[in-house]
C-alpha cells in the first residue's frame, strides 16, 4: 500500500485512489474539488491532470492547455509501468482534453485493473448538462465508448445519462431503464427525476436494487458538484460505508457544501472553509428503496 508523499514512515490505511481529470489555476471544479475531498479524508491521490485552465468555462474564456498526444502517452507509459499500482483503490475519471485521450486513459485503468484485479473504477461521464454538449461530440463518444463500457460505476448527471443510452428521461422509471442500459454494474444518476417538488435526487442503480437519496434543491448551485460527488462517493464505498452508506453521506455532504456555498455568495464550493461539510456532514438526507418495475416489450 503506498503512503501519502506527506508521512513516507507511516503508510496510509487507506487505498491510493487515481484521479484522471481536468486542473483548473482558480476554482473547486474537476481535479481541484476531488483532490481536495479525497486528501481531506485522508486518501493518498495520484493525480493525471487532461487539460489545465485558468478557470471553470462558464466563468469566461480562457487558454486551454491540453498535453501533446505523444507526451501524454509517455506519461501513460511510465504510471502504467509502475511497480505502485497493486495500492491503489480506485481510479476516477473524468472529463478529457481531447478525444484521443479516451484510449490512453483507458490504457491506464487496465493496467491499474491488472495489478489490483479488485480496484474499483468510477467513471464521472463529463460531457454536459442541461444546456447541452460542452464537449466535442468525438469527445462525448470517446468517453462512452473507451471509459464509460470500462467502468464499474459510472456517476453521470440526468443529461449525461440521456445522451450516453440515447433516450429522453423525464421520470425516475425513465432513469432506471436507462441506467441498466448503460453497461456499468453500478450508475449514479445525479440530478435524477425526483419525487418531491424543490427537490434533488441522487439514484443510485446496482446490483442490489435501486435506492434514491432526496434532498433540498439549491438555485444557482456553483459548478463543480459532479466532481465532489464523484469523490466522496467513492471514497465512502473505500471506507467500507456500504452502497446506501456512501451514498447518503456523498449526497449530504454535497448538498451541505453546495447550500453553505451559495448562502455566503460564492459562485464557487468553498471546499476550504466548509472541510466540516465534507467530515460529518449534517444535511438531512431522506433515502428511499425504489421498487422496479418490469420493462414490457
Amino acid at each position: 500500500m503506498i503512503g501519502s508523499p506527506m508521512s513516507p514512515q507511516h503508510p496510509s490505511p487507506l487505498p491510493t485512489v487515481l484521479v484522471v481529470t481536468s486542473q483548473v489555476v482558480s476554482g473547486a471544479v474537476g481535479g481541484r474539488g476531488a483532490v481536495f475531498v479525497l486528501e481531506r479524508l485522508g486518501f493518498p491521490v495520484w493525480f493525471v491532470p487532461t487539460v489545465l485552465l485558468p478557470w471553470h468555462p462558464g466563468h469566461g474564456r480562457g487558454t486551454r492547455i491540453v498535453p501533446a498526444s505523444e507526451s501524454f502517452s509517455g506519461l501513460v507509459d511510465d504510471l502504467a509501468g509502475s511497480g505502485s499500482l497493486s495500492g491503489i483503490g480506485a481510479v476516477i475519471t473524468g472529463y478529457l482534453g481531447d478525444a484521443g485521450q479516451a484510449a490512453q486513459v483507458g490504457r491506464l485503468v487496465d493496467a491499474v485493473k491488472a495489478a489490483n484485479p479488485k480496484a474499483w473504477h468510477v467513471c464521472d461521464p463529463v460531457v454536459g448538462d442541461a444546456a447541452g454538449l460542452y464537449v466535442p461530440e468525438a469527445t462525448a463518444d470517446a468517453i462512452r465508448d473507451e471509459l464509460v463500457a470500462r467502468a464499474d460505476i459510472a456517476t453521470p448527471n440526468r443529461f449525461e445519462l440521456a445522451w450516453l443510452a440515447g433516450c429522453e428521461i423525464e421520470t425516475e422509471a425513465d432513469a432506471i431503464a436507462a441506467a441498466r442500459m448503460l453497461g456499468p454494474e453500478r450508475v449514479v444518476v445525479t440530478s435524477s427525476p425526483a419525487l418531491r417538488r424543490n427537490s434533488a435526487c441522487n439514484l443510485l442503480v446496482g446490483p442490489n436494487g435501486v435506492l434514491a437519496a432526496e434532498h433540498g434543491l439549491v438555485p444557482d448551485a456553483p459548478h463543480g458538484t459532479g466532481d465532489v460527488f464523484s469523490a466522496l462517493f467513492t471514497a465512502r464505498l473505500l471506507e467500507k460505508h456500504g452502497e446506501e452508506g456512501a451514498l447518503k453521506r456523498a449526497a449530504a455532504s454535497t448538498f451541505e457544501l453546495v447550500a453553505r456555498s451559495v448562502k455566503q455568495g460564492s459562485s464557487e464550493l468553498l471546499l476550504y472553509s466548509e472541510q466540516g461539510s465534507i467530515l460529518g456532514p449534517m444535511a438531512l438526507v431522506s433515502s428511499r428503496r425504489v421498487l422496479e418495475r418490469p420493462r414490457t416489450a
